[in-house]
């Protein structure tokens, strides 16, 4: 049966990515598709997404429609994304957790025809009429005002006759994801057919995603992998458009209950988990698989999180971004036998081995653009410089943004591809790993040398009474010399005291260290900025502006 499956799998890499629903239909009908908050099985869900295309295509939406799509990430929104993606619509997504004036300015761009959301939702384009001047199909979930001239029930027709998945290219456009905007404006990434197609692909062969499989969904990209690739959906008890309000009780109670066996979730949320199962002495004895990204992962969380699994469950930590995902992977069992050795770049941030079917590489660092891959300058291993990334689950471009299109993409003239400029700082090893150094729009450069945020983060984060750092810079005087500065968040259960004790204390250990010793400010500016959508990603530039008017 597996076998069948692979190579029927392998025969639609560049379907319609509904169609993967509809093979996971033919072949597991009965099997539960969702098992929480709402019960369906995946015959139920596939005559849903049937007769919601039936509906899309009578109110107008139909192929290439740039549709926004603002749905709580509950049972509609996932019938609603596989139904667009059935018509050949293309559905855009942008996190709100960004706030309604950052949703608007990045929106503003697309040119979108149709617009799907709830009630709240609607009211963007009556705050920011600007921004949705294309849009001429508007489509309500619950209460429908009098700026909708649709809601869902117009969709739910009982028709049943098949609607058969529009025909796409793997060139063709699946999708718009937004970039949560953490180091600069959001950006809309065109995610063609072949790219949504090979990540799928990866999920299967890298990370062992599969039909036995109970998956507790707590982003809703990876959701949707997982409806494509047969697995139970439970959907987490959280917001999680602000994973930073959950409650870890709620999101124990889904895994234990439901007796989920793997899980995707950003280092926030894993920190969460592990900082009350550690506290209410929880085993979460159904895991087998959990997988992290979005942001750093600390060893310390890593061997946290480890004591609520059995022995034989995996921890994997890949790194990607909505541009290129996943990039790279490594087990946590790896990354903490490397904290255990005496290795040359233990105070940086492993992201593992690049992926079979990925190019990476490392080249100088420079602000500028680069036009053609000749004329970028490649590092050999042990330099630090930034990543670049080529395959096919790399985008090739963003829509409508050709500025940001120069600065981040390559063009190589010698098969036609397109690499990737992460913005992201690494070495990479004599075994082809990869170890992170920071963004290379955050490193500050002052008149000692150049500071990379992640190891010199890395020397103070080792004081138990810290939490997290950030290291920024701030011009200073006329001539706008940079200062380093050091931005420190306590412990939560930190009593706050004795704050200048622990300044000299941290002093001394930046100045035992060459590459700190140049950092004689510290700040604490009490809770980090971070973005919306892993909560873990520190806005430095915005500290950069907090700091700057404290400092003299």
């Amino acid at each position: 049966m597996r076998a069948q499956a692979d190579a029927e799998l392998k025969e639609k890499i560049n379907a319609n990515l509904s169609e993967h629903l509809s093979l996971m239909s033919s072949q597991f009908p009965s099997k539960p598709a969702f098992l929480h908050p709402d019960r369906i099985t995946y015959r139920e869900l596939e005559q849903e997404v049937n007769r919601y295309a039936h509906g899309l295509k009578q109110i107008g939406i139909g192929r290439n429609t740039r549709t926004i799509l603002l749905v709580t990430p509950r049972l509609e929104f996932f019938i609603l994304t596989f139904a667009l993606f059935h018509i050949g619509a293309v559905p855009v997504m942008i996190d709100p957790g960004m706030g309604a004036k950052a949703m608007a300015k990045s929106l503003a761009g697309v040119e979108a025809e149709a617009f799907v959301g709830s009630h709240k939702a609607h009211l963007l384009r009556f705050l920011y009429p600007g921004a949705f001047r294309t849009v001429k199909i508007c489509l309500t979930l619950g209460r429908r005002w009098f700026w909708s001239r649709y809601g869902l029930s117009d969709l739910q027709s009982d028709r049943e006759d098949s609607c058969p998945p529009c025909f796409l290219n793997p060139e063709d456009s699946a999708a718009i994801l937004f970039t949560s905007g953490s180091t600069g404006p959001s950006k809309g990434v065109i995610y063609r057919t072949s790219m949504m197609n090979s990540q799928i692909a990866i999920l299967r062969s890298h990370f062992k995603f599969r039909p036995e499989e109970i998956d507790l969904c707590t982003f809703p990209l990876i959701g949707l992998f997982s409806l494509c690739l047969g697995l139970t959906i439970v959907l987490a008890d959280m917001d999680m458009t602000h994973p930073a309000s959950l409650d870890p009780k709620k999101i124990i109670a889904n895994i234990q209950d439901n007796g989920c066996t793997q899980m995707f979730c950003s280092p926030m949320v894993l920190d969460r988990l592990a900082r009350y199962g550690n506290e209410s002495n929880t085993r979460l004895s159904s895991l087998k698989r959990v997988i992290t990204a979005g942001a750093p992962v600390s060893n310390q969380l890593l061997h946290s999180f480890k004591r609520l699994l059995v022995p034989e469950a995996e921890i994997y930590v890949p790194y990607g971004a909505t541009e290129a995902l996943p990039v790279t992977k490594i087990s946590a069992n790896e990354l903490i036998q490397l904290s255990r050795e005496d290795y040359e770049w233990d105070k940086c941030i492993c992201l593992g081995y690049p992926l079979k079917e990925t190019d990476v590489r490392i080249i100088a660092i420079t602000d500028e653009p680069i036009l053609l891959w000749d004329d970028a300058q490649q590092l050999p291993p042990n330099q630090v410089g930034e990543i670049v990334v080529k395959g096919q689950i790399v985008s090739d471009g963003y829509l409508n943004m050709p500025e940001a299109d120069a600065i981040a993409k390559i063009k190589d003239s010698r098969n036609d591809g397109v690499w990737h400029r992460t913005g992201d700082l690494a070495q990479m090893d004599s075994s082809g790993r990869l170890w992170f150094f920071g963004r290379k729009s955050q490193r500050v450069i002052t008149s000692d040398g150049t500071l990379f945020t992640i190891p010199c983060e890395f020397i103070f984060n080792q004081h138990p009474r810290v939490f997290r750092s950030a290291l920024v810079g701030v011009p200073i005087g006329v001539t706008g010399q940079i200062k380093p500065v050091l931005c420190v968040q306590m412990e939560p259960d930190d009593p706050g005291g004795n704050q200048q004790k622990l300044v000299q204390e941290l002093l001394a250990m930046g100045a035992a260290n060459p590459q700190t010793r140049c950092i004689r400010e510290i700040l604490f500016p009490g809770q980090f900025p971070v973005d919306p959508r892993h909560n873990a990603k520190i806005f430095r530039e915005k500290l950069t502006l907090w700091a700057a008017r404290r400092i003299k």
